[in-house]
């Protein structure tokens, strides 16, 4: 008996962890004209390096009814109550499908527990929830605890994104043709966000380029430093690497704690493209 946690791949945790944590991840899925990918088992350099060379932007999928069944039965099966987080309601089905799960479920496991919690996020602003819970876990506490651990670390998160051209946002509909040419031709860059109460992204400033964008991103970083401290800070990047290596070594350096890096995978990516950054960070 115990609690198996379990999330989504659009958290982008790390192997090691999950491991470590015994967090169980549901694939979502994307989808190119000619070939498909659970998102993760497809190589990221292929993926990314596919949707440039044919200039197309796949779709994506969220779990089945029957995969979150089985997830949720194989985990039942064993005598385990269930916390699974998902991704934002707002931006994926999963959450729902999953709560569809466990009413199919209700009848086959009727003394079992299986608590669905909304992050309102995804990337590591998920996965900062799901291991927060996870560790709970670890430490002896049970359902209330981990939910809570979850839900004060939501409270606390901070997510904010460059992307590197306005082509991905064009083409997914996010901004007008008009928009993204004349934005391209000054250089304008959006600073994207998620709302943590709606679950949403939304745009937080424009800046001119994107070096200035994440020069605002890292003053509004500090200014929650000042305020509250930072707890965790992880950058993210979509195909950059070496950019966010930079940005890595520049806050570590800066607040003298640990700074992880973190890959955004193809169902968040496709909708902001390469070489977008970001940073997800949590305070005290």
């Amino acid at each position: 008996m115990g609690i198996q946690v379990i999330t989504d791949s659009t958290a982008y945790i790390d192997k090691e962890t999950c491991q470590r944590l015994k967090i169980q991840v549901l694939p979502l899925s994307v989808h190119f004209p000619d070939e498909s990918f659970k998102e993760n088992e497809v190589d990221q350099d292929y993926f990314y390096g596919k949707m440039e060379s044919e200039r197309v932007i796949p779709s994506s999928s969220q779990p089945s009814q029957g995969e979150m069944e089985k997830a949720f039965r194989d985990s039942l099966a064993k005598g385990h109550d269930i916390a699974a987080i998902f991704i934002s309601s707002a931006m994926s089905g999963t959450y729902a499908t999953a709560l569809a799960a466990r009413q199919q479920l209700s009848g086959e496991f009727p003394a079992a527990r299986i608590e669905i919690m909304d992050s309102h996020t995804n990337c590591m602003a998920l996965g900062l929830q799901v291991i927060a819970a996870a560790e709970a876990v670890q430490v002896g506490g049970g359902m209330a605890e981990a939910l809570q651990a979850a839900a004060d670390t939501r409270k606390n998160i901070h997510f904010y994104f460059v992307p590197e051209t306005l082509e991905y946002l064009k083409k997914g509909g996010r901004i007008g043709t008009a928009s993204a040419i004349l934005g391209t031709i000054l250089k304008i860059r959006p600073i994207l966000t998620v709302d943590m109460e709606k679950g949403m992204t939304h745009l937080l400033e424009k800046a001119r380029g994107s070096a200035a964008a994440i020069k605002r991103i890292l003053e509004l970083m500090d200014e929650d430093h000042q305020r509250k401290g930072l707890k965790s800070i992880i950058v993210h990047h979509i195909n950059a690497a070496e950019r966010g290596l930079q940005l890595k070594a520049t806050l570590a350096e800066k607040y003298q704690i640990s700074v992880d890096l973190c890959s955004i995978g193809p169902v968040i990516g496709l909708h902001t493209g390469p070489g977008t950054i970001g940073v997800v960070y949590c305070t005290y």
